[in-house]
């Protein structure tokens, strides 16, 4: 009898070893063959997928900034995600940077959007017309900016409900059809008579906590055949600067020398004021972005060429500006 026990309680023993020693090695092979199975799936978000989105600044400027997307797969898609980040409290109000805020009016849905022959046309619901009539001209700006920094889009149709938005749902100005940057964007109307007006695209810094950011303003002038080129550099050279938060690290003294523009590349011939450090020939990156960046928006150029004195000192290309 109790050789009969002994025998059941060391069966018992050996089979709760068993058992215990198959669960220490189960979770491990579990945990193998699940991420094995899951590793295909996984989803991979990179912080540098970094687009350029023109979003409202502290003082209602629409500003240039930088969001990251996850869609860049097509320009349509890419198109969608950006402007979805224009939308007040929308799906991608999280990853809008400190010291900016959308500006279509919550609620606001996209329809449809496709591109041809880098015209894209976008179709947003009824609730676009919405808009404050402060802002009406200002989200036009953000929508036309926004999606003609994607590269192969030149310009832009906006549909409300797939009818084309033929005038300012407030104010009732007039609208073209067909939208691009000549459009403007933070207008400022410097003349003094009807005739002769002319207009460019400036690019100023500001700044958000220490982050600088830059801000394009369309002035209007009365111009009676000056080279656009040269008045740019001189705008943004001129001192003191025409509103007081916004600012241009050109000194005043630097002088364009002459220039050549060829295709997408312009070569820029300074005096050497136009150095922030003349033992190490160095231009400051904020000079570098505003002159880069408005001569980008008024000539299409990709590539800008500093020179001083006729020696090269940087070449700025447009795609690698932040």
């Amino acid at each position: 009898m109790l050789k009969k026990m002994s025998i059941r309680k060391l069966m018992v023993a050996t089979l709760t070893l068993f058992i215990l020693l198959i669960l220490y090695l189960m979770p491990d092979s579990i945990m193998e063959k699940k991420l094995d199975i899951n590793h295909d799936n996984v989803e991979y978000v990179y912080s540098n997928n970094l687009e350029v989105i023109y979003l409202l600044d502290s003082n209602d400027y629409v500003a240039r900034t930088k969001i990251s997307i996850n869609n860049k797969e097509t320009t349509e898609k890419k198109a969608k995600e950006l402007i979805e980040s224009l939308i007040i409290d929308g799906n991608k109000s999280n990853i809008i940077p400190n010291g900016f805020r959308s500006i279509i009016p919550s609620g606001t849905n996209i329809l449809d959007i496709s591109l041809d022959n880098k015209t894209i046309t976008i179709n947003f619901s009824k609730e676009i017309l919405d808009i404050n009539e402060k802002y009406e001209e200002k989200m036009i700006e953000a929508i036309i900016y926004t999606l003609t920094s994607i590269e192969n889009v030149d310009n832009v149709i906006i549909k409300v409900d797939n009818k084309t938005l033929e005038k300012l749902p407030n104010s009732g100005k007039k609208l073209p059809q067909i939208l691009d940057k000549s459009f403007g964007i933070n207008k400022v109307y410097d003349i003094t008579s009807m005739h002769n007006i002319d207009y460019f695209t400036l690019y100023y810094v500001n700044s958000f906590n220490d982050n600088n950011y830059y801000v394009p303003v369309t002035k209007y002038i009365n111009n009676d055949n000056q080279d656009k080129i040269k008045i740019i550099i001189e705008q943004l050279s001129s001192a003191p600067i025409y509103e007081s938060n916004l600012m241009s690290f050109l000194d005043v003294s630097a002088k364009l020398l002459d220039y050549s523009l060829e295709e997408s590349k312009i070569k820029l011939n300074f005096n050497n004021a136009i150095l922030s450090d003349v033992v190490n020939n160095n231009i400051l990156e904020e000079v570098i972005y505003t002159i880069s960046l408005s001569l980008n928006d008024n000539y299409g150029v990709e590539e800008v060429l500093f020179y001083v004195d006729d020696e090269e000192i940087y070449k700025s290309l447009l795609k690698d500006i932040e």
